[in-house]
């Protein structure tokens, strides 16, 4: 559904809000454009649950309309460095980060996406927002463009009110062709707080970010490519 702007105002949309730093920037993208956010974040079983505790920290901040933890368990399935026993790989090149890894959790965003057009049909909402990226991202599948336009098409297909015409869903990847630095100079724009976010997949119990795991990797570029300081606390190399 095409709006203005200024139609914009009390428009209710569903954000998808992980804690990390791509999230927490399509949060501020969508309060920019005018939407009256709704995030939801997934207790899913994944390793640690200070992501969960960032996301709390980030919807807080930017004052969302409300906050969903939907709880789910992907543990059932296994499959994944984050769900799983499983060791997070390190240290891996630019070009071993277009292979899909072992931190995939299989159908993650398919399934996220999907409790998040349940809740757009109830507030009546027909925007998601999701911060995919097809660019500095470890090869998943579910991040990729034509992916997003598959999913959006069977959107509106699913839904009561979709139809019977009271709904258009639209999918929102504000991120899914920036690199990193530009997702985060982007934020910086915003006025986003990354020393509240997460994006380690294996942090220390007191929080503090591994470093070497591909998260890591690619979100310590961006901010030196910024000539930023990256404002989170990271393990003793």
């Amino acid at each position: 559904m095409n709006r203005e702007k200024s139609d914009r105002s009390t428009a209710p949309a569903v954000v998808l809000l992980s804690g990390g730093l791509d999230s927490s920037t399509v949060l501020a993208i969508a309060k920019s454009e005018g939407f009256t956010p709704h995030a939801m974040t997934f207790r899913y079983g994944q390793r640690h649950q200070l992501e969960i505790e960032a996301a709390k920290r980030i919807a807080a901040r930017m004052e969302v309309k409300q906050h969903i933890i939907a709880d789910i368990d992907l543990r059932t399935f296994g499959g994944s460095a984050l769900t799983a026993e499983i060791a997070v790989p390190k240290d891996r090149e630019a070009k071993q980060m277009q292979e899909i890894p072992i931190t995939y959790v299989p159908a993650r965003n398919t399934i996220f996406l999907s409790f998040a057009l349940a809740w757009a049909e109830v507030l009546e909402s027909s925007d998601i927002f999701i911060g995919v990226n097809a660019v500095d991202y470890s090869g998943y599948p579910d991040c990729r463009p034509e992916y997003i336009e598959a999913y959006e098409r069977m959107a509106n297909l699913a839904t009561k009110a979709a139809v019977e015409g009271r709904q258009k869903i639209k999918i929102h990847t504000p991120l899914i062709n920036l690199t990193k630095a530009e997702i985060i100079a982007r934020g910086m724009e915003l006025g986003v707080d990354y020393s509240l976010t997460i994006s380690c997949y294996d942090p220390s119990a007191a929080g503090e970010a591994c470093g070497r795991c591909d998260a890591c990797l690619l979100r310590r570029s961006g901010f030196q490519q910024n000539q930023l300081k990256d404002p989170v606390p990271y393990q003793p190399m």
